[in-house]
């Protein structure tokens, strides 16, 4: 498309891409990796795409109660209404919620559009892994790595080491290190580190998670 997109036609152009947009957009928010929902001031639900279905459906660290979101306790529930009214006045936050098994979610609390005060809020949740293992697969495919290279890499982005790979295959410490010349080769990456940040900046793409009712 020829230059830029401004003044009152550029405006009705975006304005008619997104009067059809609505269903494309839920789409997409289904397909990302991240939980993304979208609540009122108050917490009410009003969108939640599947990824974050899937989380709200496991009532460990977030839950919807009466058509509310609510975190674990009665403690980390106000923190996040507490961000939540610093939405409403523009300002963002970061949530860090935490389950009775020590597992974590972040949370990153945005204001939507730039009326004040915002009427719609995102919550964005952080992602279990470095990678989906959807991405990883593509990853995988697009370098031509071995199942046993992409099973290697799999571990190394759980934060593990050659040895502790080694140690979850039950092979030796040297087929894995063999593996993993092997995938820096394929991946023209210098060292695991490298090769797990490639993984670590593929689009968010997610499994499509079967859809789960809101409790």
């Amino acid at each position: 498309m020829d230059g830029a997109l401004d003044g009152a036609h550029g405006a009705s152009f975006v304005a008619s891409l997104m009067d059809g947009a609505g269903h494309g957009l839920s789409w997409v928010l289904d397909e990302l990796a991240y939980g993304v929902l979208l609540v009122s001031p108050k917490g009410k639900v009003l969108h939640a795409n599947q990824a974050a279905r899937h989380e709200l459906a496991r009532r460990q660290m977030v839950s919807v109660h009466e058509g509310h979101v609510q975190a674990g306790d009665a403690v980390q529930s106000r923190m996040l209404l507490q961000a939540l009214a610093k939405a409403e006045t523009g300002r963002r936050s970061l949530v860090g919620l935490r389950s009775p098994v020590r597992k974590r979610l972040n949370v990153a609390v945005v204001p939507l559009g730039t009326e004040r005060p915002h009427h719609s809020i995102a919550l964005i949740f952080s992602r279990a892994s470095v990678c989906d293992a959807v991405m990883l697969c593509f990853f995988a495919r697009t370098h031509g790595l071995t199942p046993s290279e992409e099973q290697v890499l799999a571990i190394l982005c759980q934060g593990l080491s050659a040895p502790e790979a080694a140690r979850q295959l039950n092979v030796a410490v040297s087929t894995v290190r063999s593996h993993v010349r092997s995938l820096c080769a394929k991946t023209q990456s210098n060292g695991v580190r490298a090769l797990v940040g490639q993984v670590a900046v593929l689009p968010p793409i997610g499994a499509a998670h079967l859809q789960a009712p809101l409790h």
